[in-house]
């Protein structure tokens, strides 16, 4: 399905998908987040230069696609040029550090590499289509890349021009420092000099200090000299030592500017080194985009050679869509035809059996004759048999009365038992017992009887005892389970002489049940609610070394192990018994060297075939050994599929033909698929089963799909809604077996799936902030701030309607629908929580790079994990859940969605179409309108069911919480779905009961 680009940011693009649905690995490339200083006028004159001879050669390219491409012109490359020119041409108004541009530059460098694919052609010449818009894609892209180089490189040049600039100022200033310190070194010769004069005149001082002490003649004198002589030397000694003092000083400060001249003078080496590095990348850019422009060149030439080719392409394009036409008016005959020749079949028949029933009746004609001798004849014969009837009469007279004497000496015992009855309490069943304490009772009289500790009658009268819930065997277990198994078992053994009779029961085998998932959702909710029903329900499991073994309890190994046959030799089986949810649940843990289910993942592994086959074959032989009596096998998916071809093939020749087998598809597109070889290992004869009729792939004749052997040997086939069972009648939604399963149609039957209400509960939800119910919902207020919180998103406006998203992220759930509608909500004013993780790699690392944009926004959250408490709590904040799928079998997320009142927003498709009926349908009765729905799976379909949903919330305030109450008042529990069952399985087993009569 083709998709277009949905959102263009300034940071990242993210694009949709290519046409025919072929899927485009997209780079994101950083955009410049600091502007660069203005360069000098040459650089932008070579840039200049450098832009138009670019332009020049893109507008050289003249692309034309189909107008059901989304591809852009050649008009639209020009003008992406032009616009590429005029940025790149601005951005000497912008400011980067050149650090963050080689970055930048390198990166885009060392992870964009452009390939070229050369124009595939038919056997007539004409080009591949596929190949075309591939080639068209790639040059655009390499046009994009060079032109972020050229912008780069011009970037590069004009930091090199500023830094010689800089280059250039820090030699002036240096020279201008070493003048400043020659000055000073001719300075500090001067007071060296003056320091030697001071030293010889404070040597005067001192001699003439000496001789004025020597020579103290007379007070006048001494006078004298102290006030003419000292005093004159005093006042010199005492300038030059200030003087001094001040050439100290400045000596300091200009030792202290050599040192930063130092410094700058590094820093000066260090760019001249820096500029040699970015030198040396130049021309290596350099060296590349010439690389590059020769690639362009050769690209180049590929298309002047398109051009020749667009008119044939879209000739091409217009007979395609002709033939489509034509294919599909035929499609609609051949369907006529089928209807016609059907009916001309059975018209055939109906004139083969009145041309037999003529050439009967002119036989009967041709010898009346020999018909009134053999009248006469039967007439003697009557007249002998009336004498024989009549002698059987007397001895039958004789018979009654002795039956009549019988009968008296029955009701007569029949009496005294009555009495005796009387004076024992009623055996009336006990109900307020937990379904899992009669389940580890039925379990523990299984392992007895597979122990061969009881025998199989008294196996089965103690099971019949259980399953009726009496109050006697609980009352015996009860005052007794403290003790040992033996005396257990010995007080169970006094219940084996009153007479039972036989249950009803279909009997589960799965390979996944119990596992966390929304299949094993409904294999336990199914079996839970025929349990309430009556029945005895059982499931089958292999051993997985990954369930959640906290789940099961009372888990113990039963001293027996069953063998099966397998790849030409018996395997030995270990077999577990546990509860899980109420029901009896049987694991097998192969003894085989392949460690089958010891992998640490349910599905997936390269031997699935060989696995499943051989776990199939497991569960039959533990039937036959235990020589239990299921009346209905039911199996779900591939996986357990080999059971049908299984039972009828091998296992009822044995004596396991008790049972009618029911198979549920859940999702058509995984079959399973392998070898026919490879249908051997288990004991099927590959031959024998490799035709048309039986298990033999619709599309390779070698090859054995083991979903069409269950639709073929099953007595009942089923999927798990009924839009989904006429979806896949057709060659779209079968995946290849359509035809199978309109010629199977008569067993196959569409019923929508329930949800568990007693898990998904908001009236008792353990994960909610607070809990609350259809009569009260101002608990979802509370849930929702409680979200935001733990989130981060923010909280000031609590009317802000909250979206929210709890799928598994795979092209089948709409993955470009949901990207789209994160931006959407936001546009309109809303908050999106995202839940789910991808298998598929590149989907995984799209919306991690969405999270990481959205980390810290205000209205946006992307939790890409499993977390099965923050579910309960979207589900419950959620104003809004969206379910954008192209297609859905049946969809759990929905009914829950509405059952903690969030409103679904639904494609109409598979179950979603059979359980979210649109609020402005007025085709559909008022009382059934429960959300939102869109019928084309396009941005423009989803977006008008998003923005009425979103008008209804801010508009229609008592509508809205009208609504949300009527959605969850909903009855989506498994009781309704499982009556169906259970009258498929009553029908099934009274054809079977009716034919063994026959």
């Amino acid at each position: 399905m083709e998709m277009k680009i949905s959102n263009c940011f300034t940071t990242q693009k993210w694009c949709g998908g290519a046409p025919f649905s072929r899927q485009v690995n997209v780079r994101f490339y950083p955009l410049p987040s600091q502007r660069l200083q203005p360069a000098s006028g040459k650089i932008r004159q070579r840039r200049n230069l450098s832009l138009q001879n670019k332009k020049q050669q893109t507008k050289k390219i003249n692309i034309e696609c189909p107008p059901d491409v989304d591809l852009q012109s050649s008009d639209d490359v020009d003008s992406n040029t032009e616009k590429m020119s005029k940025q790149s041409l601005s951005s000497s108004n912008q400011e980067i550090s050149i650090e963050e541009k080689v970055a930048t530059l390198t990166e885009t460098k060392s992870s964009d590499e452009i390939s070229y694919l050369s124009v595939d052609s038919n056997e007539e010449g004409q080009p591949s289509s596929v190949h075309l818009q591939d080639l068209i894609v790639m040059i655009r892209n390499a046009e994009k890349n060079i032109h972020q180089i050229n912008e780069a490189r011009v970037h590069v040049l004009e930091e090199l021009q500023k830094v010689l600039g800089e280059k250039e100022g820090l030699h002036e200033e240096i020279k201008i420092l070493e003048m400043k310190l020659a000055e000073t070194d001719a300075v500090l010769r001067v007071a060296a000099q003056e320091k030697i004069h001071v030293k010889l005149l404070e040597d005067q001082l001192e001699k003439l200090k000496n001789e004025l002490t020597s020579s103290r003649g007379s007070e006048e004198n001494v006078l004298h000299v102290n006030n003419s002589v000292p005093l004159s030397h005093s006042d010199t000694v005492n300038s030059l030592s200030e003087e001094l003092d001040s050439l100290r000083k400045e000596n300091i400060l200009l030792k202290k500017d050599l040192q930063a001249m130092k410094s700058e003078l590094s820093l000066v080496k260090e760019t001249d080194e820096h500029i040699l590095m970015l030198e040396k990348e130049r021309s290596v850019l350099e060296s590349s985009l010439s690389e590059l422009e020769s690639k362009l060149a050769a690209s180049q030439e590929d298309v002047s050679e398109l051009s020749a080719l667009k008119l044939e392409c879209k000739n091409l394009y217009e007979k395609v869509e002709h033939l489509q036409m034509l294919l599909a008016k035929a499609t609609k005959q051949a369907d006529q035809a089928i209807t016609v020749l059907q009916q001309n079949q059975e018209l055939l028949k109906k004139v083969d059996r009145l041309e037999e029933s003529l050439e009967e009746a002119s036989i009967y004609k041709l010898s009346s004759e020999k018909l009134q001798q053999y009248n006469e004849q039967m007439q003697q014969k009557i007249k002998l048999l009336d004498e024989r009837l009549q002698r059987s009469d007397e001895e039958i007279q004789s018979y009654v009365q002795l039956y009549q004497d019988s009968v008296k000496e029955f009701q007569d015992t029949l009496d005294n038992l009555k009495k005796e009855t009387k004076k024992k309490p009623l055996d009336e069943p006990v109900n307020d017992m937990p379904w899992e304490f009669w389940s580890r009772l039925l379990l523990m009289i299984e392992g007895w009887s597979m122990e061969k500790k009881i025998s199989k009658d008294d196996a089965k009268l103690l099971r019949e005892l259980v399953w009726k819930r009496d109050g006697r065997i609980c009352d015996a277990y009860m005052s007794c389970k403290e003790k040992n198994d033996h005396e257990i078992l010995a007080a169970f053994l006094r219940f084996t002489s009153s007479p039972t009779r036989t249950a009803y029961h279909p009997y589960c085998s799965r390979d996944g049940a119990c596992c966390k998932g929304g299949l094993g959702d409904v294999v336990a909710g199914l079996g839970k609610a025929l349990q309430k029903k009556g029945h005895l329900v059982e499931i089958v499991l292999p051993k997985y070394d990954c369930m959640q073994y906290e789940s099961i309890k009372d888990m113990k190994v039963l001293d027996v192990v069953v063998e099966s046959y397998f790849d030409g030799r018996l395997y030995k089986n270990n077999i577990w018994t546990g509860t899980v949810e109420g029901l009896p649940v049987y694991f097998i843990e192969p003894q085989h060297p392949g460690k089958f289910f010891c992998r640490g993942q349910l599905y997936g592994e390269h031997d699935d075939f060989k696995r499943f086959s051989f776990f199939s074959r497991v569960a039959l032989e533990l039937l036959l050994q235990a020589e239990k009596r299921p009346d209905i096998i039911h199996c779900h998916e591939w996986q357990t599929a080999f059971v049908a071809p299984l039972y009828w093939e091998i296992y009822v020749p044995k004596g396991l033909d008790s049972a009618r087998i029911c198979f549920t598809c859940h999702n058509f597109e995984y079959q399973g698929t392998a070898p026919a070889s490879e249908l051997t290992s288990c004991g099927l004869d590959a031959y024998h089963l490799n035709r048309p009729d039986r298990m033999q792939d619709n599309s390779a004749n070698d090859r054995i799909n083991p979903v069409k052997g269950a639709i073929v040997f099953s007595n009942i086939v089923t999927t798990v809604s009924p839009t989904y069972a006429q979806e896949v009648r057709s060659a779209q939604g079968g995946k290849g077996l359509h035809a199978t399963i309109n010629s199977h149609s008569k067993k196959f039957a569409g019923i929508l799936n329930g949800i568990d209400t007693d898990a998904w509960n908001p009236t008792s939800d353990n994960f909610l902030k607070v809990q609350y119910s259809a009569s009260d919902i101002d608990g979802k207020i509370e849930n929702k701030e409680a979200l935001r919180r733990l989130l981060g998103l923010s909280s000031s406006d609590f009317r802000r309607p909250l979206v929210g998203c709890i799928t598994r992220l795979v092209p089948q759930k709409g993955v470009h629908l949901i990207r789209h509608a994160i931006y959407r909500t936001l546009e309109l004013g809303g908050q999106f929580v995202l839940l789910g993780s991808s298998p598929v790699p590149h989907i995984q690392r799209e919306f991690e790079d969405i999270g990481n944009h959205f980390q810290n926004h205000k209205h946006a959250r992307l939790v890409l994990k499993y977390d099965e408490a923050l579910s309960h709590l979207i589900y419950a904040a959620s104003d809004m859940l969206i379910v954008p799928s192209i297609f859905e079998p049946c969809g759990l997320t929905q009914m829950i969605a509405m059952r903690y009142g969030s409103i679904p927003i639904a494609r109409k498709t598979g179950g979603l179409n059979d359980s979210v009926f649109d609020i402005d349908d007025d085709s559909i009765p008022i009382q059934f309108r429960n959300g939102f729905t869109f019928v084309t799976a396009d941005e423009q379909g989803f977006n008008n069911a998003l923005e009425r949903a979103f008008n209804y919330y801010m508009n229609n305030t008592e509508t809205w919480k009208e609504l949300v109450q009527k959605d969850m008042s909903i009855d989506f529990s498994w009781d309704s779905s499982a009556s169906q069952y259970e009258e498929l399985y009553e029908k099934a087993v009274l054809r079977a009961r009716a034919a063994s009569r026959s």
